[in-house]
Protein backbone atom coordinates (compact mmCIF):
# COMPACT_ATOMS: atom_id res chain seq x y z
CA UNK A 1 0.00 0.00 0.00
CA UNK A 2 1.76 3.71 -0.58
CA UNK A 3 1.66 6.49 1.53
CA UNK A 4 -0.09 9.35 1.08
CA UNK A 5 1.36 12.43 3.15
CA UNK A 6 -0.12 15.70 3.40
CA UNK A 7 1.37 18.50 4.52
CA UNK A 8 0.04 21.98 5.03
CA UNK A 9 0.86 24.99 7.00
CA UNK A 10 1.75 28.60 6.86
CA UNK A 11 4.17 30.41 4.75
CA UNK A 12 7.74 29.88 6.26
CA UNK A 13 6.77 27.53 8.80
CA UNK A 14 9.72 24.96 7.15
CA UNK A 15 7.44 22.65 5.58
CA UNK A 16 9.67 22.07 2.56
CA UNK A 17 12.91 21.36 4.72
CA UNK A 18 10.36 19.21 7.09
CA UNK A 19 9.60 16.97 4.19
CA UNK A 20 13.09 16.94 2.60
CA UNK A 21 14.89 15.37 6.06
CA UNK A 22 11.94 13.08 6.18
CA UNK A 23 12.96 12.01 2.46
CA UNK A 24 16.34 11.52 3.83
CA UNK A 25 15.09 9.61 6.93
CA UNK A 26 13.07 7.60 4.60
CA UNK A 27 15.32 6.53 2.14
CA UNK A 28 17.26 5.00 5.23
CA UNK A 29 14.76 3.31 6.01
CA UNK A 30 14.79 1.47 2.85
CA UNK A 31 11.51 3.36 1.05
CA UNK A 32 11.22 5.41 -2.00
CA UNK A 33 9.78 8.91 -0.91
CA UNK A 34 8.60 11.45 -3.42
CA UNK A 35 7.72 14.89 -3.15
CA UNK A 36 4.51 17.36 -4.35
CA UNK A 37 5.27 20.94 -4.77
CA UNK A 38 2.56 23.77 -4.97
CA UNK A 39 2.50 27.02 -5.41
CA UNK A 40 -0.41 30.04 -7.18
CA UNK A 41 2.58 30.14 -10.04
CA UNK A 42 5.62 28.64 -11.93
CA UNK A 43 9.19 27.85 -11.79
CA UNK A 44 9.11 26.93 -8.13
CA UNK A 45 12.11 27.54 -5.82
CA UNK A 46 10.78 24.40 -3.36
CA UNK A 47 10.71 21.81 -6.51
CA UNK A 48 14.54 23.05 -7.28
CA UNK A 49 15.62 22.97 -3.40
CA UNK A 50 13.66 19.20 -3.41
CA UNK A 51 15.82 17.69 -6.30
CA UNK A 52 18.73 18.55 -4.74
CA UNK A 53 17.61 15.46 -2.08
CA UNK A 54 15.57 13.15 -4.85
CA UNK A 55 14.62 12.64 -8.10
CA UNK A 56 10.89 11.80 -7.76
CA UNK A 57 9.26 15.32 -7.85
CA UNK A 58 6.36 16.28 -9.04
CA UNK A 59 4.63 19.84 -8.97
CA UNK A 60 0.72 21.12 -8.51
CA UNK A 61 1.03 24.72 -10.07
CA UNK A 62 -1.05 27.65 -10.69
CA UNK A 63 -3.17 27.17 -7.62
CA UNK A 64 -3.36 25.08 -4.29
CA UNK A 65 -4.09 21.71 -3.74
CA UNK A 66 -7.74 22.49 -2.50
CA UNK A 67 -9.27 23.86 -6.26
CA UNK A 68 -6.02 21.43 -8.23
CA UNK A 69 -7.16 18.00 -7.11
CA UNK A 70 -7.45 16.47 -10.06
CA UNK A 71 -3.70 17.92 -10.81
CA UNK A 72 -2.59 16.14 -7.13
CA UNK A 73 -4.11 12.74 -8.28
CA UNK A 74 -2.28 13.10 -11.67
CA UNK A 75 1.02 13.85 -10.18
CA UNK A 76 0.61 11.41 -7.54
CA UNK A 77 0.06 8.56 -9.77
CA UNK A 78 2.93 9.25 -12.29
CA UNK A 79 5.20 9.39 -9.25
CA UNK A 80 4.01 5.51 -8.13
CA UNK A 81 4.12 4.34 -11.52
CA UNK A 82 7.57 5.43 -10.89
CA UNK A 83 8.53 3.37 -8.31
CA UNK A 84 7.83 6.26 -5.15
CA UNK A 85 5.98 4.15 -2.21
CA UNK A 86 5.58 7.63 0.02
CA UNK A 87 4.32 10.50 -1.33
CA UNK A 88 5.09 13.91 0.74
CA UNK A 89 2.95 16.25 -0.57
CA UNK A 90 3.20 20.07 0.41
CA UNK A 91 -0.15 22.48 0.03
CA UNK A 92 0.85 25.88 -0.55
CA UNK A 93 1.18 28.37 2.64
CA UNK A 94 -1.84 30.02 1.85
CA UNK A 95 -4.16 26.47 1.02
CA UNK A 96 -6.26 25.22 3.68
CA UNK A 97 -9.86 23.44 3.56
CA UNK A 98 -7.52 19.89 2.90
CA UNK A 99 -9.61 17.77 4.96
CA UNK A 100 -12.74 18.60 2.76
CA UNK A 101 -11.01 18.45 -0.62
CA UNK A 102 -7.96 16.30 -0.37
CA UNK A 103 -7.87 14.00 2.77
CA UNK A 104 -11.72 12.68 2.04
CA UNK A 105 -11.45 12.27 -1.67
CA UNK A 106 -7.92 10.61 -1.69
CA UNK A 107 -9.54 8.05 0.85
CA UNK A 108 -13.24 7.99 -1.37
CA UNK A 109 -11.47 7.56 -5.17
CA UNK A 110 -8.10 5.99 -4.49
CA UNK A 111 -8.10 4.01 -1.15
CA UNK A 112 -7.72 0.92 -2.90
CA UNK A 113 -3.81 1.97 -3.86
CA UNK A 114 -3.17 4.92 -1.46
CA UNK A 115 -3.13 4.64 2.42
CA UNK A 116 -3.45 8.57 3.49
CA UNK A 117 -1.74 9.53 6.21
CA UNK A 118 -2.75 12.05 9.00
CA UNK A 119 -3.05 15.73 7.99
CA UNK A 120 0.03 17.59 9.19
CA UNK A 121 0.28 21.38 10.25
CA UNK A 122 3.57 22.78 10.44
CA UNK A 123 3.77 25.23 12.68
CA UNK A 124 6.37 28.07 13.24
CA UNK A 125 6.75 28.90 17.02
CA UNK A 126 7.61 32.22 16.63
CA UNK A 127 4.25 32.99 14.10
CA UNK A 128 1.98 31.19 15.94
CA UNK A 129 3.42 33.60 19.23
CA UNK A 130 2.54 36.08 16.50
CA UNK A 131 -0.90 35.32 15.71
CA UNK A 132 -1.71 34.09 19.33
CA UNK A 133 -1.28 37.45 20.38
CA UNK A 134 -3.30 38.74 18.11
CA UNK A 135 -6.14 36.76 18.87
CA UNK A 136 -5.71 37.94 22.43
CA UNK A 137 -5.72 41.35 21.72
CA UNK A 138 -9.68 40.81 19.71
CA UNK A 139 -7.53 41.68 15.99
CA UNK A 140 -9.12 38.76 13.85
CA UNK A 141 -8.18 39.80 10.62
CA UNK A 142 -8.44 37.12 7.44
CA UNK A 143 -4.66 36.21 7.52
CA UNK A 144 -5.51 35.35 11.29
CA UNK A 145 -8.56 33.00 10.06
CA UNK A 146 -6.44 31.73 7.80
CA UNK A 147 -3.53 30.31 10.12
CA UNK A 148 -6.46 30.02 12.30
CA UNK A 149 -8.30 26.76 10.52
CA UNK A 150 -5.02 25.35 9.07
CA UNK A 151 -4.20 24.48 12.90
CA UNK A 152 -7.68 23.82 13.63
CA UNK A 153 -8.13 20.82 10.71
CA UNK A 154 -4.88 19.12 11.60
CA UNK A 155 -4.39 15.64 12.96
CA UNK A 156 -0.74 16.20 13.60
CA UNK A 157 0.32 19.70 14.73
CA UNK A 158 4.24 19.40 13.81
CA UNK A 159 5.97 22.26 16.17
CA UNK A 160 9.02 23.02 14.24
CA UNK A 161 11.96 25.11 15.10
CA UNK A 162 11.63 23.87 18.52
CA UNK A 163 15.51 24.53 18.73
CA UNK A 164 14.70 28.32 19.30
CA UNK A 165 12.14 28.02 21.94
CA UNK A 166 14.78 27.08 25.10
CA UNK A 167 12.04 27.13 27.97
CA UNK A 168 8.99 28.53 25.97
CA UNK A 169 8.67 25.26 24.62
CA UNK A 170 6.20 23.57 27.17
CA UNK A 171 3.32 26.20 27.72
CA UNK A 172 3.68 26.53 23.82
CA UNK A 173 2.38 22.88 23.52
CA UNK A 174 -0.12 23.10 26.47
CA UNK A 175 -1.75 26.25 24.00
CA UNK A 176 -1.60 24.43 21.04
CA UNK A 177 -3.39 21.25 22.33
CA UNK A 178 -5.86 23.99 24.30
CA UNK A 179 -6.38 25.23 20.49
CA UNK A 180 -6.87 21.62 19.00
CA UNK A 181 -7.70 19.12 21.36
CA UNK A 182 -8.00 16.66 18.89
CA UNK A 183 -4.75 16.57 17.16
CA UNK A 184 -1.26 15.08 18.30
CA UNK A 185 1.56 18.00 18.80
CA UNK A 186 4.82 16.59 18.21
CA UNK A 187 7.87 19.08 18.48
CA UNK A 188 10.74 18.78 16.36
CA UNK A 189 13.24 20.73 14.51
CA UNK A 190 13.86 19.80 10.65
CA UNK A 191 16.56 21.89 10.27
CA UNK A 192 18.57 19.09 12.57
CA UNK A 193 17.40 16.43 10.88
CA UNK A 194 15.37 15.18 13.88
CA UNK A 195 12.22 13.93 12.14
CA UNK A 196 11.60 10.51 13.13
CA UNK A 197 8.80 10.57 15.33
CA UNK A 198 6.75 12.71 12.71
CA UNK A 199 7.80 9.63 10.11
CA UNK A 200 7.16 7.03 12.51
CA UNK A 201 3.34 8.47 12.76
CA UNK A 202 2.73 9.03 8.71
CA UNK A 203 3.78 4.89 8.35
CA UNK A 204 1.83 3.48 10.99
CA UNK A 205 -0.21 1.14 10.27
CA UNK A 206 -4.20 1.34 10.93
CA UNK A 207 -7.04 4.33 9.16
CA UNK A 208 -6.70 7.88 10.53
CA UNK A 209 -10.21 8.73 11.71
CA UNK A 210 -12.66 11.17 9.74
CA UNK A 211 -13.36 13.99 12.05
CA UNK A 212 -15.81 16.70 11.35
CA UNK A 213 -15.37 19.71 8.67
CA UNK A 214 -14.06 23.16 10.10
CA UNK A 215 -16.15 25.43 9.47
CA UNK A 216 -14.80 27.92 6.76
CA UNK A 217 -16.02 30.80 5.98
CA UNK A 218 -14.62 30.73 2.27
CA UNK A 219 -14.85 34.72 1.47
CA UNK A 220 -12.58 35.26 4.30
CA UNK A 221 -10.21 32.64 2.88
CA UNK A 222 -10.21 34.42 -0.62
CA UNK A 223 -9.51 37.44 1.18
CA UNK A 224 -6.74 36.16 3.08
CA UNK A 225 -5.55 34.47 -0.31
CA UNK A 226 -5.63 37.59 -2.11
CA UNK A 227 -3.97 39.85 0.55
CA UNK A 228 -0.90 37.21 0.48
CA UNK A 229 0.56 39.02 -2.48
CA UNK A 230 2.92 36.65 -4.81
CA UNK A 231 5.24 36.92 -7.10
CA UNK A 232 7.66 34.29 -9.33
CA UNK A 233 10.84 36.54 -10.53
CA UNK A 234 13.68 35.98 -12.73
CA UNK A 235 16.76 37.16 -13.14
CA UNK A 236 20.21 36.59 -14.89
CA UNK A 237 23.36 37.33 -12.74
CA UNK A 238 26.37 37.94 -14.70
CA UNK A 239 29.85 36.19 -13.36
CA UNK A 240 32.13 35.81 -11.80
CA UNK A 241 30.28 36.12 -8.65
CA UNK A 242 29.83 33.84 -5.17
CA UNK A 243 25.92 32.42 -5.48
CA UNK A 244 25.92 32.88 -1.81
CA UNK A 245 26.57 36.08 -1.23
CA UNK A 246 24.76 37.41 -3.95
CA UNK A 247 21.51 35.32 -2.44
CA UNK A 248 22.29 37.01 1.11
CA UNK A 249 22.71 40.76 -0.28
CA UNK A 250 19.37 40.57 -2.59
CA UNK A 251 17.41 39.07 0.28
CA UNK A 252 18.90 41.29 2.85
CA UNK A 253 17.45 44.11 0.36
CA UNK A 254 13.82 42.63 0.38
CA UNK A 255 14.12 41.96 3.92
CA UNK A 256 14.45 45.97 4.92
CA UNK A 257 12.13 46.89 2.01
CA UNK A 258 9.72 45.07 3.32
CA UNK A 259 9.40 46.81 6.82
CA UNK A 260 6.27 46.88 8.37
CA UNK A 261 4.62 44.31 5.97
CA UNK A 262 3.42 40.51 6.90
CA UNK A 263 6.63 38.03 4.89
CA UNK A 264 5.09 35.33 4.15
CA UNK A 265 8.05 33.97 2.94
CA UNK A 266 10.50 34.98 0.48
CA UNK A 267 12.89 32.23 -1.37
CA UNK A 268 15.53 32.33 -3.71
CA UNK A 269 17.31 29.99 -5.48
CA UNK A 270 20.42 30.88 -8.18
CA UNK A 271 21.36 27.80 -10.37
CA UNK A 272 24.72 28.06 -12.24
CA UNK A 273 26.64 25.42 -13.56
CA UNK A 274 28.96 24.86 -10.49
CA UNK A 275 25.94 24.43 -8.42
CA UNK A 276 22.61 25.97 -6.87
CA UNK A 277 22.49 28.55 -3.70
CA UNK A 278 19.25 28.97 -1.97
CA UNK A 279 18.51 31.48 0.79
CA UNK A 280 15.22 32.71 2.04
CA UNK A 281 13.65 35.26 4.63
CA UNK A 282 10.36 34.32 6.57
CA UNK A 283 10.54 38.04 8.87
CA UNK A 284 10.37 41.31 7.50
CA UNK A 285 13.88 43.14 8.81
CA UNK A 286 15.23 39.60 9.89
CA UNK A 287 18.81 37.83 8.19
CA UNK A 288 18.38 35.80 5.45
CA UNK A 289 19.06 32.03 6.32
CA UNK A 290 21.29 30.56 3.64
CA UNK A 291 20.23 27.19 2.87
CA UNK A 292 22.40 26.08 0.42
CA UNK A 293 25.20 27.96 -0.04
CA UNK A 294 26.53 26.74 -3.57
CA UNK A 295 29.74 27.41 -5.09
CA UNK A 296 32.33 29.70 -4.12
CA UNK A 297 32.43 30.99 -7.30
CA UNK A 298 30.61 30.77 -10.91
CA UNK A 299 30.50 32.05 -14.11
CA UNK A 300 27.11 33.07 -14.30
CA UNK A 301 23.71 32.06 -13.24
CA UNK A 302 19.88 31.79 -13.23
CA UNK A 303 18.05 33.35 -10.30
CA UNK A 304 14.32 32.73 -8.91
CA UNK A 305 12.89 34.54 -6.28
CA UNK A 306 9.28 33.50 -4.97
CA UNK A 307 7.51 36.29 -3.00
CA UNK A 308 4.68 36.43 -0.84
CA UNK A 309 4.13 38.86 1.07
CA UNK A 310 1.27 41.41 2.76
Amino acid sequence: MITFVPVSGFLGAGKTTTLLAAARELRARGHRPAIVTNDQGRDLVDTRLARTVTDAVGEVLDGCFCCRFTDLADVTTALVADGADVVLAEAVGSCTDLRATVVRPLREYHGDTLRVAPLTTVVDPLRYRAFARSWAAGHDDDTAYLYAHQVAEADVLALNKVDLLGAGLTPLLSDLGRRNPSARVVPYSARSGSVGRLVDMWLAAGDVEDRADEALDYDRYAAAEAALAWLNHEVTVSGPFSPGRWTRVALASLSRAAAGTLVGHAKVTVETGEGLAKGSVTTAGAAPALDLPGPLSASGGRAVFNLRIA
